[in-house]
């Protein structure tokens, strides 16, 4: 079926978003002019950068600037699914291999935190970010079972979190498809509206005095003396303290933190709205994944539209190949709305490091880093931020936790070869197992 007339009018470049289309435009921040000082300058206007600037000024430090390039929230923090969860990329049993118990377990409840806290602020700040408390399903594309068991049981024991299980015939209730079999549901989750949750968050910051500046690409970061030297086209502005926070936008001020992340794109759609339609093939307002390494994610929007994800790529396409990809996932899952309207559909940029997990800290005098959130980064942005204020306003060390994950090369070009790569090869031994079980 041929995409409705909302999708063509997103062949601009970049696609319209869904949450760029349904946010009311607001006055645009200029760009920063002459020469300032502040104790601290952030760069990226995406939650990590947003909860930095929150995190300070709720901590008492308001002498904060924050540079974007492009608007607030313009990046994945404005674009991705709306899930928030605990979590990170990597894999709990992964996180236990590399830190041991009482450490993953501590950067794990900063996640779970995380969680809380944003419910928390949309709460404080009267943020309309269509905030859904209704969890996250879980759902396993596979019959066997024991995936769903083992990391029940290892959250159950190894990190004192309850996902609860869900039997067949209930999944099958609320998910109209026999795609799946068992599930888990965490019943702490939600999801939202993120762009709206970012210009929310950047307004709670600018009423504590913190200058957000939009339109306002850093050209240049130098040292000097104790601090910093960061340019504009149109600012000179020196800092204390310099937080890098440009995500899969990256920004070419420091060679070691670009060459270790990599820009990767990932797909979203949005259908029309489909009113008893969607009942039809959802009756719970939770959001839900699957057990594939390249998972389907979806969740029904207030306006009875199916907002559906997935895919990793290095290729940053288009919307109508976006639509074209993504309707045939959601087919395979839910055949019964062959043929509906798709009126958005985009594809944006996340950062990933070679070990799946954020890069966040010091890593030179003065000179911070909250970054490579992948695909799992509402929470951990949060935790991110919050750890880096703390840094900075209160010598807190907590980011030393995360110290192992540092500056791995990501090794470009090649690494987007091997990536793309490692993504083929997970989508065949997600088919294999399919099959086999």
């Amino acid at each position: 079926m041929a995409p409705s007339h909302v999708l063509a009018a997103t062949m601009s470049s970049p696609p319209v978003s869904y949450y760029r289309a349904t946010v009311p435009a607001s006055a645009p921040r200029p760009a920063p002019s002459g020469r300032s000082a502040t104790r601290v300058c952030i760069v990226g206007g995406g939650f990590a950068g947003l909860n930095t600037a929150l995190g300070l000024a709720e901590r008492g430090v308001r002498d904060v600037v924050l540079l974007e390039a492009e608007t607030v929230g313009h990046g994945a923090s404005g674009r991705n699914g709306g899930f928030v969860f605990g979590g990170f990329s990597r894999g709990e049993g992964a996180l236990l291999h590399d830190l041991g118990p009482d450490r993953a377990r501590a950067l794990y409840r900063g996640t779970l935190d995380a969680v809380e806290l944003i419910r928390a602020r949309t709460d404080r700040y009267a943020i309309d970010c269509e905030r859904t408390d209704a969890g996250v399903i879980w759902a396993n594309w596979f019959r066997d079972p024991d995936v769903l068991r083992a990391r029940q049981r290892l959250l159950q024991e190894s990190f004192g979190v309850d996902w609860q299980w869900m039997p067949r015939e209930q999944v099958r209730d609320v998910l109209r498809t026999d795609r799946y079999t068992d599930a888990l549901f965490e019943p702490q989750a939600f999801h939202f509206h993120p762009l709206k949750y970012a210009r929310g968050i950047a307004a709670a910051a600018e009423g504590q005095g913190v200058r957000i500046h939009e339109h306002a690409p850093v050209v240049a970061l130098e040292r000097q003396g104790a601090g910093w030297k960061v340019r504009t086209a149109s600012a000179e502005i020196d800092a204390e303290h310099v937080v890098l926070a440009c995500g899969g936008y990256l920004a070419g001020l420091r060679r070691d933190v670009d060459a270790s992340v990599l820009p990767i794109a990932t797909y979203v759609m949005v259908t029309e709205p489909l009113g008893d339609r969607l009942h039809d093939a959802m009756r719970t307002r939770a959001a839900v994944y699957d057990t594939r390494f390249a998972f389907d994610y979806y969740r029904p929007l207030p306006d009875t539209r199916l907002l559906w994800g997935g895919r990793i790529s290095i290729l940053n396409r288009d919307a109508r190949a976006v639509e074209r990809v993504l309707r045939r996932d959601l087919h395979r899952v839910f055949p019964q709305l062959d043929g509906v309207g798709v009126d958005f559909a985009w594809s944006g940029l996340m950062s990933y490091a070679r070990h799946e997990m954020p890069q966040v800290g010091r890593i030179d005098d003065g000179l911070w880093l909250a970054q490579a959130f992948g695909g799992h980064g509402v929470a951990p942005t949060t935790f991110g931020g919050e750890t880096v204020a703390a840094g900075i306003a209160h010598g807190d060390e907590g980011w030393k936790e995360l110290s192992r994950y540092g500056l791995d090369p990501a090794y470009k070009p090649v690494g987007f070869l091997a990536a793309q790569a490692s993504y083929w090869s997970a989508q065949w031994r997600d088919a294999w197992k399919a099959r086999a079980t």
